[in-house]
């Protein structure tokens, strides 16, 4: 058998000791899957073909090499949903980090419309995002729908992502978070580049300085940086605090700032702005 063969085999085996532990005893593999399973391995001098294993929570287990070209830009929406599906199976079960699939709960892939015009990345999963299996559900979570809801959007119209797709492990640490290193960012984030590429978002946001360092490198800071354009991969990005950030200094000042940034955001994309919203967070 290959080594990539025999690492698939042991991260497949590991995942479905995790599912057991919590609780699961049924995992759902079609008959057409099982037989496949069964046939011995040969050696193999290109990528073998995908061979699905579909536990119970209803991810896919690919075969190592089975990575689907991204359409092309003009592609059928059906090719685009099928292109992000597959980038879907891969990541959920990627074990690229093995201390961070050790110590995950739920892979966060992402959230939103794959038509979204609007993109929002922040840096990595936090306790309640790897919980859920959803990025920005906690605290932070609801202010971002709220700055997205004031912007005259819903959270299901724009895409939300992280930069990593797991929680950093925080060994020894019952509670609390920590930054993720650039060696895991770095790691995963083809991954983002993938979803940028078949998203084709016209505007992306970069919640907070991790995530600016993330994609941007290091820079000369998210206080200086906020507020000015930058590009990413083509796409028009503009950085700004992370709405953890505002909840911890609850700060006026603070707030205009990521709103004022949000209606760059806006007018970028064309969208309507009421007096009202230009007038958001400014002093009596």
């Amino acid at each position: 058998m290959s080594a990539a063969y025999d690492q698939l085999l042991d991260a497949t085996i590991r995942h479905v000791e995790e599912l057991k532990a919590r609780g699961v005893r049924f995992l759902s593999v079609s008959p057409k899957n099982l037989t496949a399973l069964q046939q011995p391995q040969q050696p193999q001098t290109k990528p073998a073909p995908t061979v699905g294993v579909v536990p119970h929570c209803g991810t896919t287990v690919p075969s190592p090499g089975s990575v689907a070209s991204p359409p092309k830009a003009g592609s059928s929406p059906e090719a685009e949903i099928a292109a992000f599906a597959e980038l879907r199976e891969r990541v959920m079960v990627c074990v690229k980090c093995p201390h961070l699939a050790s110590s995950r709960q739920n892979v966060v892939f992402g959230v939103g419309s794959i038509n979204a015009d609007l993109m929002f990345i922040g840096e990595a999963p936090g306790a309640d995002e790897d919980k859920q299996g959803e990025p920005f559900v906690g605290k932070a979570g609801n202010l971002l729908t709220k700055i997205i809801q004031t912007m005259g959007l819903q959270r299901a119209d724009v895409y939300i992502g992280n930069i990593l797709k797991c929680r950093p492990d925080t060994p020894g640490q019952a509670t609390g978070n920590r930054k993720p290193t650039a060696e895991e960012m770095q790691t995963c984030i083809p991954y983002l580049h993938e979803q940028i590429d078949l998203i084709r978002p016209k505007v992306i946001v970069a919640l907070g300085a991790t995530a600016v360092e993330g994609l941007l490198g290091k820079t000369i800071g998210i206080t200086k940086l906020r507020g000015q354009w930058r590009t990413y991969r083509g796409v028009p990005l503009m950085p700004t605090f992370h709405p953890a950030y505002l909840l911890r200094t609850e700060s006026l000042r603070d707030k205009r700032q990521v709103w004022e940034d949000m209606l760059q955001v806006m007018e970028k994309l064309g969208l309507p702005i009421s007096e009202k919203q230009r007038k958001f967070f400014l002093k009596a």
